[in-house]
């Protein structure tokens, strides 16, 4: 299988995790958020900021998607790496917050190391097709 092949299938898979993860944060935060990682469930209208959550990250999602869907790989790549650095927030918070380390290691920062990698795999695929120069154009006789 080709790089660029394995590297679409890990982007889409990605993609297809961050929508259903946002979707639910947003359809059912309270059956969600036990599984964030952190040790109680928000007081008093905190319970909104699950849905903000959850509405980061099917954003966080389609912007990968566009990305993918339109051939932009070489951005594809970058959103990847900077988006990569939610999920250490996320696993910094829950760190901070003294939740689960297991979810804050084992989900947030595979999560977000796998996407580093995926993102770098995605810019070597493309590095070639950047670093090209352009052909000049022919000169009329």
């Amino acid at each position: 299988m080709s790089l660029k092949k394995i590297n679409t299938v890990l982007a889409a898979a990605f993609i297809l995790f961050i929508l259903w993860f946002g979707s639910e944060f947003i359809l059912s935060p309270e059956t969600t958020a036990p599984g964030f990682g952190l040790p109680s469930w928000p007081s008093g209208d905190g319970d909104g900021f699950l849905i903000i959550k959850g509405i980061r990250d099917v954003v966080l999602a389609l912007v990968l998607g566009i990305l993918l869907v339109t051939g932009h790989r070489r951005a594809l790549g970058w959103a990847l790496l900077m988006e990569a650095l939610a999920a250490y927030g996320d696993m910094t918070t829950v760190l901070a917050h003294h939740g689960s380390v297991a979810t804050a290691l084992g989900v947030h920062c595979l999560t977000a190391t796998l996407m580093v990698v995926n993102g770098l795999l995605i810019m070597r695929e493309t590095r070639k097709v950047a670093a090209a120069p352009a052909t000049p154009a022919p000169q009329p006789a």
